[in-house]
């Protein structure tokens, strides 16, 4: 009862083959293992609808200030041109805006070749003064 391994010959050459059964068993069993692991996709959008309220519109849209400020320094206030050394009515006007309950929103809207201190003197104005609505619009010309 023995067993013979190999050939009877005495060749005596080394096996060079690689056995690859287990090494393919390993990647079935991987393989297996990784599509049970992948949760089931869902075909479904999941979205937060907002919920329908009973509560009136508000009844005026905001008011809105629009500061266009030109190249020389000139400020326009809704179209009303103020000059650009006369600091004192702009500061009265953005004071007139702070001091509402319910501040308007404050449009700012610089020209392209404007230099830098004209429209930095406004909004420090602003700010000291408390407009707390203040925004820069027209950004689409400095693409």
């Amino acid at each position: 009862m023995g067993m013979s391994v190999g050939n009877s010959d005495d060749n005596s050459e080394v096996m060079v083959d690689i056995n690859t059964t287990p090494l393919i068993d390993v990647m079935l069993v991987l393989l297996i293992m990784f599509i049970i692991t992948i949760p089931i996709q869902t075909h479904a959008i999941k979205m937060n609808m907002p919920v329908p309220s009973n509560a009136a519109p508000p009844p005026t849209p905001p008011e809105v200030v629009r500061i266009d400020v030109d190249f020389d320094g000139t400020i326009g206030w809704n179209g009303e041109i103020i000059q650009a050394g006369d600091r004192a009515a702009i500061e009265q006007r953005l004071a007139a805006i702070a001091a509402q309950a319910n501040q308007p929103e404050v449009h700012l809207r610089p020209n392209k070749l404007v230099t830098y201190k004209h429209v930095a003197m406004i909004m420090a104005t602003a700010q000291r003064l408390g407009v707390t609505k203040i925004g820069i619009v027209g950004n689409e010309q400095f693409l």
